[in-house]
């Protein structure tokens, strides 16, 4: 739980015994300074004047300012730009009639940061970034965020205007506090290299030049941490550029291999198509997964057959995972992917997969009521301090 969230529900819980404008002055800034995503950081600053005055929305020079010009991964001269979507669960306001906690959603949204008042937002579809058309007769969407609990759950970035294939793309650090002077971004193109660029040089860098066959990259605990098709995690050390192995290899024998991090463990999901040892076509579909988790303490991988209430979202440019009893529409023990055609929902009882269309409105977890097609709901997209229009 985000900490703007453990804000609203003190908040909630106190209002008849304090006032929030008698706390002490010195430790506003304090607090505000704990957020580090740039909804939270607006949720604390809409309290009151105080509040707002106490801190800035966030530093001039922080990673909120996106997109960024930076060099082209393999052409130096040119330049490609690096975008950013963020990932929400939106839930709506507990009724205190209702004995249980509402239900929630996820929505994710591309160009949401400090310098985005002027133009649109675009609504993605959360596993496959493919961009949602929002309905004639309720558009244009209007959300007022300040109706809904709104939780920041993952980012995911893109290059723009990089022809080549990519598998992925992460940057670090995220804090809308860190200084952008500080910041790196690495991604896997092509079949498999893996590439860093630092801000301030002038190219990206090749990390191992002798393998390129690496598969998925997330930032986990502060670092970046790479899967080959093998299975075997590394982390890089960004100083020297090289990788350190970080778990023996799993020797899985699937086609694709994804990392995701979970209540603070790390898990390698391998993902199986109907066809080669590696996927050649755009026609295999998958048949399997199977799920591991790295054993940090013995170095060893453990076999994972019951996610228990926990969701693994396997994304194109991110992977996450969710407690299924706070979505809407969701059962735990699942893995949501996309493949070429459709959405899958692979059920680790059974080893069943569900099919669905690429349409987020087949999916409830992905189409709040807002969006419904005969929705009634207000059109207007505001966060706190800004508005925005889907």
């Amino acid at each position: 739980m985000s900490m703007a969230s453990k804000l609203t529900n003190v908040s909630e819980a106190m209002d008849a015994r304090a006032n929030w404008d008698d706390l002490p002055p010195e430790l506003w800034p304090k607090i505000g300074r704990s957020l580090h995503h740039h909804v939270d950081l607006l949720r604390f600053r809409s309290v009151c004047n105080s509040w707002r005055s106490s801190i800035p929305p966030s530093l001039p020079n922080s990673p909120s300012s996106f997109p960024l010009q930076i060099p082209h991964p393999i052409n130096p001269s040119m330049f490609v730009f690096l975008t950013h979507s963020s990932v929400y669960r939106i839930e709506p306001p507990h009724q205190p009639s209702s004995s249980s906690p509402p239900k929630s959603w996820l929505i994710k949204l591309e160009g949401l940061s400090n310098h985005s008042e002027s133009r649109p937002l675009r609504l993605l579809n959360p596993l496959s970034d493919r961009k949602i058309s929002i309905p004639q007769s309720s558009s244009p969407t209007i959300l007022n965020l300040l109706d809904y609990r709104v939780v920041e759950l993952h980012k995911s970035y893109t290059l723009q205007k990089f022809r080549h294939p990519i598998k992925k793309v992460v940057f670090f650090p995220t804090s809308c506090w860190s200084d952008m002077e500080d910041s790196m971004v690495c991604c896997i193109y092509e079949e498999g290299k893996l590439a860093l660029f630092k801000r301030g040089d002038n190219k990206w860098m090749l990390v191992d030049d002798k393998n390129f066959h690496y598969d998925d990259l997330i930032v986990y605990k502060g670092q970046f941490y790479v899967t080959d098709r093998w299975g075997t995690i590394l982390w890089i050390d960004t100083c020297s550029l090289k990788l350190i192995q970080y778990s023996p290899p799993l020797c899985g024998f699937g086609h694709k291999k994804h990392l995701v991090e979970s209540c603070g463990n790390l898990y390698v999901v391998d993902r199986y198509y109907d066809g080669g040892p590696r996927r050649r076509n755009n026609d295999a579909r998958v048949v399997d997964f199977k799920v591991y988790r790295l054993d940090e303490e013995w170095g060893r991988w453990v076999d994972v057959k019951d996610l228990k209430d926990r969701v693994f979202l396997l994304g194109d440019s991110c992977s996450f995972s969710v407690c299924a009893n706070d979505f809407a529409g969701c059962a735990g023990n699942c893995i949501f992917f996309t493949d070429v055609f459709y959405v899958g929902v692979y059920n680790l009882v059974g080893d069943s997969i569900m099919t669905y269309e690429l349409d987020p409105s087949s999916l409830k977890l992905f189409w709040p009521p807002f969006l419904a097609s005969d929705s009634e709901d207000t059109a207007t997209l505001t966060t706190f301090d800004s508005l925005y229009r889907l």
